[in-house]
Order: C-alpha cells, then sequence, then structure tokens
C-alpha cells in the first residue's frame, strides 16, 4: 500500500449507475398488478387479494410478483392457479437504493469515473470495493481509497445489480406446472400499512337544535406499494391477529361517556359476522403515502341538544371555581334521524357565527357505535359556565360512619338559561357504602360511584346545590 488518497462524492452519497442484465427486472416497467380487490380493516390490517394472468412453463418454475405490499405479512400468502402446486415462496423486501447497492457490492469491482472540474476531461478507472461502515473504501490498483462529501465530481458504475436487490417489492414462488400455458393464478396475503377510520363533519344549530352530519371513509396508505383500480371494501371493526398495530391511521380513544346507551337496533348495511361492511360503489386507485376521503354519509336536521356538564371527583374544596364541559347529546336511531351506526372516528362540530360563516367548535372520538345509541361528546370547555365544589362540613358520627356536607355554586353568564349535569363522583373509593341523607334537588344515582343532578342555571344568574353525604366503611 503506497498512498491513502481522500476522493469525493456528492450530497447524495454518489450518482450510481447500472448495466441492467437481461435477466434483471427493469424497475420502468408499469405497474404488474392484475385484478385487485382490497379489504381493509380499521386498525391497518388489510386483505389484498391480486389476480395476475401469468405464463407458466411446464415443470418447476420460479414465478416473481412485484408491487405487492412491502409491509406483506410472508406467513399469510396463499397462492392458487389450476394445474399448479407450490413448491417455496420468498419475499424479497431489500430494495434497491444507492445505500444497498453500495453495501451489497462489498467485495466487487466497479468502475469510478471522475470529471476534472477544471478541464471537463473524464477519466475511469476500476476498483474493488472493500467495506462500507460509515464511509465507502475503495482499492484502486495498489492504493486504498476513501469516498467523501466534498462535492467534486465521482460517479460510480456498477456492472450489474446483486440478485437480491429489487426495484420493487417482490414475492418469488417456485411452482410444479402440470402443463404450459397462460391462465389466471390467484395471490392473496394480509398486509400492515393500510387502514381506514371515519371522520364526520357535523354542523351544529344550536336555535333549531340540531345538527347536519356528513360521514367521510379516510384510507391511508403507508405500505410503500400504490394498489391501482381496485375493487375496495372496508370493514367496520378490527378482526383478532397479529401485527396491526402501530400501522395505518388511527383515532384517539373515545373519551369517558361519549357513548351514553348503547343501541339496539340493526343498521341497514351489509354485515360480515359481527362486523359492518362498507363497499366504496367504484373502483379506486390507493396511493402509496396518500389519505383518501370517500362520503359514506350525509343526513340533515338530526336532532341535538347542547348540555353542560361536570363531574366532583370525591368530597374536596375547589380552590377557585373551573368550566364546566360544553356537551353535544343526540342519537343515532332511526326514529332520532341519523339512522345508521356509527364506524369509530373523530366528530369535528362547526357552528355558523352571526355572519353565517361555519366555525370550528371542538371535536371528539367515538368507538363503535351500534345503530340506536345515545351519544355526548365534548367539545370544549365553557367560558361562561362556571361550577365550585365546597366542604361545608365534615364529621364523624361512629368509628365507621363519616357524614360530609357539600356545596356547589353554579354561575352562568350568558344572556340565555343553561342545563348542567353536575356529577358527584367517588361514593365507592374508600367506603362501602355511601348514602344521600339530604340532597336540596333530587338527584339520580348513576352507578354505585356516582350520582348526577340535571340544573337550570338561570340567565346571567347562579344556582346551588346542596347535599349530605352518609358514609359507612
Amino acid at each position: 500500500m503506497r498512498a491513502l488518497t481522500m476522493a469525493c462524492v456528492p450530497a447524495v452519497l454518489m450518482a450510481v449507475s447500472a448495466v441492467f442484465p437481461a435477466a434483471a427486472q427493469d424497475p420502468t416497467q408499469g405497474n404488474a398488478q392484475g385484478d385487485l380487490a382490497i379489504t381493509i380493516y380499521n386498525g391497518g390490517q388489510s386483505l389484498v387479494q391480486d389476480i395476475r394472468q401469468i405464463n407458466f412453463p411446464a415443470g418447476r418454475t420460479r414465478q416473481e410478483f412485484p408491487d405487492v405490499s412491502a409491509q406483506i405479512r410472508p406467513q399469510t400468502v396463499s397462492f392458487a392457479a389450476d394445474g399448479t402446486a407450490i413448491v417455496e415462496q420468498n419475499f424479497d423486501y431489500d430494495l434497491l437504493s444507492p445505500n444497498a447497492l453500495m453495501q451489497k457490492a462489498v467485495g466487487e469491482t466497479v468502475t469510478l469515473l471522475r470529471i476534472n472540474p477544471a478541464t471537463g476531461a473524464e477519466t475511469r478507472e476500476r476498483a474493488k470495493i472493500l467495506a462500507v461502515n460509515g464511509g465507502v473504501v475503495l482499492q484502486v490498483g495498489p492504493r486504498i481509497e476513501i469516498l467523501r462529501d466534498d462535492g467534486l465530481p465521482v460517479r460510480v458504475i456498477f456492472d450489474k445489480i446483486p440478485p437480491n436487490l429489487r426495484a420493487k417489492p417482490t414475492l418469488s414462488i417456485t411452482v410444479e406446472s402440470k402443463s404450459a400455458g397462460t391462465r389466471p393464478a390467484t395471490l392473496s396475503y394480509l398486509t400492515n400499512g393500510l387502514g381506514w377510520a371515519a371522520d364526520y363533519v357535523s354542523l351544529f344549530d344550536e336555535k333549531a337544535g340540531t345538527i347536519d352530519v356528513q360521514g367521510w371513509v379516510t384510507l391511508t396508505n403507508n405500505t410503500g406499494t400504490t394498489f391501482d383500480n381496485a375493487k375496495t371494501l372496508l370493514v367496520a371493526g378490527t378482526p383478532s391477529g397479529g401485527g396491526t398495530a402501530g400501522y395505518g391511521r388511527s383515532y384517539r380513544s373515545p373519551g369517558p361517556g361519549n357513548l351514553r346507551r348503547a343501541g339496539t337496533e340493526t343498521a341497514p348495511r351489509e354485515q360480515l359476522g359481527d362486523y359492518y361492511l362498507y363497499p366504496l360503489p367504484e373502483r379506486t386507485t390507493i396511493a402509496n403515502a396518500q389519505t383518501k376521503q370517500v362520503s359514506f354519509l350525509d343526513v340533515s336536521k338530526v336532532p341535538a341538544q347542547k348540555i353542560y356538564q361536570f363531574t366532583v371527583d370525591g368530597f374536596n374544596n375547589m380552590t377557585e371555581p373551573a368550566s364546566a364541559a360544553s356537551v353535544i347529546k343526540f342519537t343515532s336511531s332511526r326514529e332520532g334521524g341519523l339512522g345508521d351506526a356509527l364506524p369509530a372516528g373523530t366528530v369535528r362540530f362547526y357552528q355558523r357565527d352571526l355572519r353565517g360563516d361555519p366555525q370550528f367548535i371542538g371535536e371528539n372520538a367515538i368507538g363503535h357505535t351500534p345503530m340506536g345509541s345515545e351519544l355526548g361528546l365534548k367539545t370544549g370547555d365553557a367560558f361562561d359556565v362556571k361550577v365550585k365544589a365546597t366542604v361545608v362540613s365534615r364529621e364523624r358520627r361512629s368509628p365507621s360512619i363519616w357524614r360530609s356536607s357539600m356545596s356547589y355554586l353554579l354561575t352562568n353568564a350568558r344572556p340565555q338559561p343553561v342545563t348542567l349535569d353536575l356529577i358527584q363522583d367517588g361514593l365507592d373509593w374508600y367506603w362501602d357504602d355511601t348514602r344521600i341523607i339530604t340532597e336540596s334537588q333530587k338527584s339520580v344515582r348513576r352507578d354505585s360511584d356516582g350520582t348526577q343532578w340535571r340544573v337550570t342555571v338561570p340567565a346571567n344568574g347562579e344556582a346551588t346545590i346542596t347535599a349530605t353525604f352518609e358514609t359507612r366503611y
């Protein structure tokens, strides 16, 4: 070794070119998919069925299927074609890139093409790639060179593409064919990275007490592959299975109390087992790294009511008043006007201002909601409606009995009366039994942990609720 010379490459590592052998896949060829049918589930898992016309020679051959999902689950692949039997399958997911090409070429000989910046003259030298570890080390004749990024024009020319490096994700299957001929072959597999969720745009008319609801299916494709002209079926539900977490678009977990009561009506949609099906009316292309929206629901004048809600956790003094939650309540029942099952997603509410322009007022998530359900979705915290809880007294009546007297001050700075659901929670945190001894207004027990008063607070006024609780340990 006589010298150590520093050679240079552009910022993208290097300009790479290669001579393709006749048997190599041409990365510029069109989409190789056939007749596609895709079933997409919530959570990012999908079933792809791809029917391609294949020319099978007689005997044992290896058939390649490019343009499959880069997130294919190879263990779920099934292959069917008349007169053929599958022997072996491989999924080649190491995709062609300058870095991958250089990594695979370690030990191979390439051509370095250099351009003199002053004269424009080209020189070519053969070089052996010794290592690619944070940089490229080459042997050029008797000397060693390191390719660096300092802007001098250097191009590396490869003689061929390594056999396991693909321009596209490719599934290869070795089959045994009884006879030669072209016939359809069906390739089916599960893949991650392709999911859907529902998005709802709701225009709330507070004066009329109604909402107009548009439902949109939002498709997201992060598979690394475009699915061209596919027959698409959406399934509202998440079948059990591995590998679905973290792929596709997901929605936020529904907040507490969003589903007030589960419905018992059957939606007028096709079902598959315990899931509802939402077929897209036309074939569609789902491009990689694309979000696509398709309408599935459009209803007007659904009865809705805005109320306020505030929850007090335990018997504690509040140091200052806190805002009540603004909640819009409606039902998905047929009689209530919506009349449909609601796939999991996000409901966004809008309301018109004095100029008639719709303005965003809040959003919340829902889970899969049966038809006939009652929902109450928080849109935000009220500016003008406040609550303050105060412990008036607390005394021990016996070694196992305590009495706590509470006072709740509800204030309303709005020019119209408001309805507020005041909830006292924490009734069974530390004791076996809690009873209301006295109360200024009759409450409704929600469950063992909480009770609720529905209070009308006058315009530009206030209301007070008092109650005494007896707790037994």
